[in-house]
């Protein structure tokens, strides 16, 4: 795993701040809020691969939603108590960078879920990248 004085050196101060530390972005400032090419987001730390843009939708919250995650194995859950209320942390498993959170206020006909992800912890490959990125296995998601 990479140390945190590369990580420092190689994200801007707010993906440091939103994956190492939990911290949010402002609402409606991310770059993938408003922002719906083809392809898959992956973990700005580790290029854990995440969610799919054919999953992504527009939630009104301020941040990139999706109603489920690419491979439910790339990512883990947990309890999270801050700021007074019940949430559940959504993590990549590898990395263990703080993505966003997940709730229960998604679309029903697509399960029901809303992961409000923050657009500092991922990075987004196009469709038409895939293959060369080394993520060719999900070009089927856009065929």
């Amino acid at each position: 795993m990479e140390d945190k004085k590369s990580l420092k050196s190689r994200l801007t101060p707010e993906q440091y701040d939103v994956t190492q530390n939990a911290a949010t972005e402002h609402p409606f400032t991310g770059k993938y809020d408003d922002f719906y090419q083809d392809g898959i987001y992956v973990d700005i730390v580790s290029g854990e691969a995440l969610f799919s843009s054919t999953d992504k939708y527009d939630a009104g919250c301020g941040w990139p939603s999706f109603t489920k995650p690419i491979d439910k194995n790339n990512i883990f859950e947990k309890a999270d108590w801050s700021f007074g209320m019940h949430r559940t942390e959504v993590k990549s498993k590898n990395a263990k960078s703080h993505l966003g959170h997940v709730f229960t206020d998604g679309p029903l006909q697509d399960g029901g879920l809303r992961y409000c992800i923050n657009s500092a912890s991922l990075r987004f490959i196009p469709s038409s990248d895939l293959e060369k990125e080394g993520y060719g296995k999900y070009k089927i998601l856009f065929d």
